[in-house]
């Protein structure tokens, strides 16, 4: 993997995205594609950011005017959303926000967007309980059968660090803060591997025990949820610079890396490593991401780069759509939700995204990160 092969995955990827626009005019690309084709949705779901995020990563790349003004359309449809509630009950606000809202602000200085996502970030923080010191993932607050929280939400702290970065108001970064010492002491088991979810107490806050909702198995490791947990910890150290993070990281990335079969391309599910089980494309890219950015922070040496890049040539080698392909996604093979049957071996749009950032980040070492 070297500059001139990211650049070449990149114009592919870019053609695709650039081809397909109008399909999702007005809308966006659902969270998985159905026989290699994403249906358009409205903006309803933990993934329409994905979508703009790789625009954005688009006209950074290529400084073409198309990728920013198709970007700055739907600005407005995230403001929209936050002011009708539809669908935020859950803690993906910087899933959906970050990368669509934060970027326009660092990119292009858009005020507008500044404030959507701080209202994005008041959203997030309005989910701590006190009992228990965490951000409720989903459902109604308080419900005693969604208190927990998911790995996930690793991703999701950054966009609290920005809020506090930008408006002087440290209730942001703190509740970040607590939310992290909770997952980690909670979600990382002791050989390193991870738990989906984590429930608590709801009368004491108390931690009771960890699950999964994707996952093979409670007491499996689900690859994608390992997958946050190398990008989401070293975001956090990004933020915090807290060097205890560090050996989790390594721990944490190490047992993603053992568990890779032959190709380096994740099963869904760490319970397989061969045979005809889906494989789950996104957590290869994720973990890239990772990687790439514990490097930049110091965080590992370049041996860990160097496995990195040999995931990402498999991903760009066997695992790229073709321009001339069918289908409208960037990234094939992935699975969204296994023993659900939801996308399956199918292309996935947070694989698409992070797929692209893998990408530029080899390009742009120094890449300012949205996140």
């Amino acid at each position: 993997m070297d500059k001139q092969k990211a650049g070449l995955a990149l114009n592919h990827a870019m053609e695709i995205t650039e081809k397909n626009w109008k399909m999702f005019e007005g809308g966006f690309p659902a969270p998985a594609s159905m026989n290699n084709l994403y249906p358009k949705i409205v903006n309803n779901d933990w993934t329409a950011g994905f979508y703009t995020g790789m625009l954005w990563l688009f006209y950074e790349y290529s400084h073409k005017p198309f990728f920013r003004e198709l970007a700055e359309k739907q600005l407005p449809d995230f403001r929209d959303r936050l002011e009708r509630r539809v669908v935020v009950d859950h803690h993906d606000m910087g899933f959906i926000f970050g990368l669509s809202c934060v970027a326009a602000y660092k990119l292009t200085g858009n005020e507008s967007a500044r404030e959507t996502a701080l209202i994005a970030a008041d959203n997030l923080k309005s989910r701590f309980h006190e009992k228990g010191q965490f951000i409720q993932a989903w459902g109604l607050l308080g419900d005693p059968n969604e208190y927990r929280l998911i790995i996930d939400c690793l991703l999701n702290l950054p966009l609290l660090y920005w809020a506090s970065e930008v408006t002087g108001d440290p209730s942001y970064r703190i509740c970040a803060e607590k939310h992290f010492d909770t997952a980690r002491k909670t979600v990382i088991r002791e050989d390193f591997s991870t738990y989906h979810t984590y429930y608590f107490d709801k009368e004491t806050g108390m931690p009771s025990y960890g699950a999964t909702k994707q996952g093979y198995s409670d007491s499996s490791t689900w690859s994608r949820g390992q997958a946050w947990g190398v990008y989401g910890l070293i975001l956090n150290y990004a933020w915090q610079k807290d060097s205890t993070i560090l050996p989790e990281w390594k721990g944490v990335t190490d047992y993603f890396i053992d568990h890779l079969p032959e190709d380096l391309t994740a099963y869904w599910d760490f319970h397989f490593r061969d045979g005809d089980e889906p494989r789950d494309s996104s957590a290869s890219a994720i973990a890239v991401c990772g990687i790439q950015e514990a490097y930049r922070q110091g965080g590992c040496d370049k041996a860990y780069l160097d496995k990195a890049y040999e995931i990402l040539d498999s991903l760009v080698d066997n695992y790229a759509a073709k321009p001339k392909e069918k289908g409208n996604g960037l990234l094939k093979h992935a699975t969204y939700g296994r023993l659900l049957g939801e996308g399956v071996d199918e292309f996935s749009l947070w694989g698409d995204y992070f797929y692209v950032e893998a990408l530029y980040r080899v390009i742009q070492p120094d890449w300012r990160m949205y996140w």
